[in-house]
């Protein structure tokens, strides 16, 4: 392991690919697919908001799932390239703190937002004719501030109390982000109690939410194969694919990650898992959602054309 000197109160992340051309051809994927997260969720944040077809329950719930995985990478990937790029990889107290909360925080208000994106296809879906009454902006906007608060919640707790915690001198964290089992492992202390502690609050955190999902497209499915019109069928099957392909990204890594035990985890296995759904699942969704959605790709149409007659 290489020595590196830091100030008492740093931390050092060892990053995600080692200065070698293998490396470097790793980095620059990563940075592409940074950068196509970043340009996706934004433009689909701004096409929610520039146009008024998409000022519906289902497309605010999106606005913020991209509004989530916009601030995700830009929490993680720019501190971890500039380390890779200026072989600085010290990060000070107070940002790994940031860095920790913010990855807390957002997890956790992401899956209760799949959760309510699931709701929602379930009342269009079964009951079409009460949908305005079940779903309205009242109801989303609960939605989300309830997802958030949980969020909030979960970051302050698990943060709070891991950076309370007496740290080594030792302070190398085998990871590319502040990320808090990482930075378990250079606890002074025993944390066997805080660990089984985690283990259920990220097993309450991932599995009611995806049991809801579960359960709302069981129904869904159940309520499409009743269908007598094919195109209705079609329509009902390619939004609850589309769905569920996000879901699976988003929940898999994370749940292999945080739900097996502590004696089966390896650092490098954790580091390419986390990019699954800390880069890849946030540059994936506004692709599947905008590329297999008319109502997205006509919005984008209308807000193209008015920018260009405000051009000419």
């Amino acid at each position: 392991m290489e020595n590196y000197t830091q100030p008492s109160t740093d931390f050092i992340l060892l990053g995600l690919f080692s200065p070698s051309r293998t490396g470097l051809v790793l980095f620059t994927l990563t940075i592409a697919l940074f950068l196509m997260a970043l340009a996706g969720n934004l433009c689909m944040v701004l096409l929610i908001l520039l146009d008024a077809h998409l000022h519906t329950p289902m497309y605010l719930l999106l606005s913020q799932l991209s509004l989530m995985d916009l601030i995700y990478v830009c929490t993680t990937v720019p501190k971890m390239a500039s380390g890779f790029l200026s072989g600085n990889k010290s990060i000070s107290f107070i940002g790994c703190y940031i860095q920790s909360f913010f990855f807390s925080n957002l997890a956790s208000a992401e899956a209760l937002i799949l959760m309510s994106m699931a709701y929602d296809r379930y009342v269009a879906i079964c009951f079409p004719l009460h949908y305005s009454i079940r779903m309205n902006n009242r109801t989303c906007l609960l939605m989300i501030v309830g997802s958030l608060t949980v969020g909030v919640v979960n970051g302050c707790a698990h943060t709070s109390y891991v950076f309370h915690l007496p740290f080594c001198e030792h302070r190398v964290i085998n990871h590319f982000f502040c990320n808090v089992p990482a930075m378990l492992t250079l606890t002074c202390i025993d944390t066997r109690i805080y660990e089984y502690i985690l283990t259920l609050s990220a097993s309450l955190i991932l599995l009611i939410p995806f049991l809801g999902i579960l359960l709302s497209y069981g129904l869904v499915l159940l309520a499409v194969y009743r269908m007598r019109s094919r195109e209705g069928r079609k329509k009902a099957y390619s939004t609850c694919s589309t769905h569920l392909t996000v879901v699976t990204f988003y929940y898999a890594p994370f749940a292999y990650t945080y739900l097996r035990p502590k004696s089966l985890r390896s650092p490098a296995e954790d580091k390419v898992l986390a990019v699954f759904y800390s880069i890849l699942t946030p540059m994936l969704n506004p692709l599947i959602y905008s590329l297999r959605n008319k109502e997205v790709t006509g919005a984008l149409g209308r807000v193209s054309q008015r920018i260009c007659a405000v051009k000419m």
